[in-house]
């Protein structure tokens, strides 16, 4: 089906029209539900669909009804924008194909939901030659991918299923593109993990799950797997509102996809395209520290030691302005430092970050914030499948501001070990079947960094007052 067409480009039309089926397909379902014994009843294979007849035959009505539609789905379907609609045009090489679909984007966009999904399917050319040199062929191109999605996918397909099914086509498209699917979404083997630590109860982990969570955060959400994930643990009441951020113009429109696919109305949730460390999303620029906005959990898999551009007036950033900017050459330490400003005293963050973060990655201006710090480092037959960066394995972290016993379980490579020792040292860990958490270089399990590894200043640092973490590190041997 793909034929010459680059596979990102050919998944933006897979996926949009996955996301057609599923939304017409849950919304003619509730229609049949609501009208009961007056949907109609069709014989045979016509070009109408049931609900089409019933908008014709109730004109008067049609507006009651999506009303009505409206308070139990969150939103409106045409009956001549539905996927039913659409596959039997297709299957009779409809010549209008093209132009009706083109119409039905524009619906959904603007008039479907009660809040606009404003450029939804801006990544969706279906005009562009890439399909066809002309209208026809672009026509006829469409008729045959959409053939093949109604014949493949079965009508009766749950939510989870299709939701399932969404996120494996966005790593294999990923895969054939020659790009790594963590830019999409989160392996679930990490997720899981991350999902468990936030919703854990933060003062008393023992007791299990916490009841409710009121607002949870992804301010590099991709597209949105780890907030879905967050979602499934905690029940579908579980969660006021779920809140996330992208920078990537696809993958912001993936995510808002993902989460109406996955049954999150689409009250229950905002997503913000823009750059999480300039912080352009106003409701996280309030300068009123009384209605500065706080989550309950916060869980993030930004991108590795990425590259930023920090101006001198971001010194001043209420985020960093108390522990310093993070380098040029990676910024990882300034998503931290974010991420952990809008969270609540009692709130959790799970983070995925390279495990250098902490001192290779961080200048000698830095200085740690005062937190308790958790942090459980995933298996490292995981790590390989999301790393990066080849000098480093990723860390699953978590940090809450009011944990009652503050331990550490570092991972990260002291940052005088030379490159050497450190690709000795990660081929042991990875290679140990006794010990899924890497231990530091020179320094016992447990041991909390010390404040000079963020700054040079003299100030003493805030750390725990347990043996393991007093004992010094043994000295250093000269490497060759």
């Amino acid at each position: 089906l793909r034929g010459a067409m680059a596979a990102d480009d050919f998944r933006d039309y897979m996926l949009s029209f996955l996301f057609l089926r599923y939304l017409s397909d849950n919304y003619e379902t509730a229609s049949k539900k609501e009208l009961g014994k007056d949907y109609p009843k069709l014989e045979g294979d016509g070009p109408r669909v049931p609900l089409a007849v019933w908008y014709a035959d109730n004109a008067d009505d049609v507006a009651e009804f999506e009303k009505q539609m409206r308070r139990k789905v969150h939103y409106v379907i045409k009956p001549e924008y539905l996927w039913t609609s659409i596959a039997n045009m297709a299957r009779k090489q409809n010549g209008e194909l093209l132009n009706t679909l083109q119409a039905g984007f524009k619906y959904i966009e603007n008039d479907s939901f009660q809040s606009t999904f404003q450029g939804l399917f801006s990544e969706i050319d279906l005009a562009s030659p890439k399909l066809g040199k002309t209208y026809a062929d672009r026509n006829a191109k469409l008729c045959t991918i959409i053939q093949k999605i109604a014949e493949g996918l079965p009508f009766d397909m749950g939510t989870d299923a299709l939701g399932d099914a969404y996120e494996y086509l966005i790593g294999q498209f990923a895969a054939g593109s020659g790009k790594k699917a963590g830019e999409f979404y989160t392996p679930q083997q990490l997720s899981d993990i991350l999902s468990a630590i936030v919703t854990l109860d933060s003062q008393e982990p023992a007791t299990g799950k916490k009841p409710k969570l009121d607002k949870v955060l992804d301010f590099a959400c991709g597209s949105g797997s780890l907030l879905l994930n967050v979602r499934k643990k905690m029940g579908p009441n579980g969660i006021g509102k779920i809140f996330g951020q992208e920078k990537n113009i696809t993958t912001y429109n993936l995510a808002r996809m993902n989460m109406l696919l996955h049954g999150v109305k689409d009250t229950e949730f905002e997503i913000f395209h823009g750059d999480t460390l300039l912080n352009d999303w106003d409701i996280l620029r309030e300068l009123n520290p009384a209605k500065k906005p706080q989550f309950d959990a916060i869980v993030a898999n930004p991108p590795f030691s990425y590259r930023w551009d920090p101006t001198d007036a971001m010194g001043d950033d209420v985020r960093f302005k108390n522990h310093g900017l993070a380098p040029k050459s990676a910024a990882d330490f300034a998503f931290l430092l974010h991420g952990f400003h809008f969270l609540k005293d009692e709130g959790v963050m799970a983070i995925i970050l390279p495990t250098a973060c902490s001192s290779v990655a961080a200048p000698r201006n830095v200085s740690a914030p005062s937190y308790s710090k958790t942090a459980t480092s995933t298996p490292s037959s995981v790590c390989r499948q999301i790393s990066s960066t080849p000098r480093a394995s990723p860390s699953a972290s978590s940090f809450s501001k009011s944990a009652r016993s503050p331990t550490t379980c570092c991972s990260s490579t002291p940052p005088n070990t030379s490159r050497k020792a450190n690709a000795r040292t990660a081929s042991q860990q990875s290679t140990s079947p006794r010990s899924s958490t890497p231990t530091n270089s020179g320094r016992k399990r447990g041991a909390i960094p010390s404040a000079s590894r963020w700054s040079e200043s003299p100030r003493k640092a805030t750390t725990s007052t347990s043996p393991a973490t007093s004992a010094p590190p043994p000295p250093r041997k000269r490497s060759s």
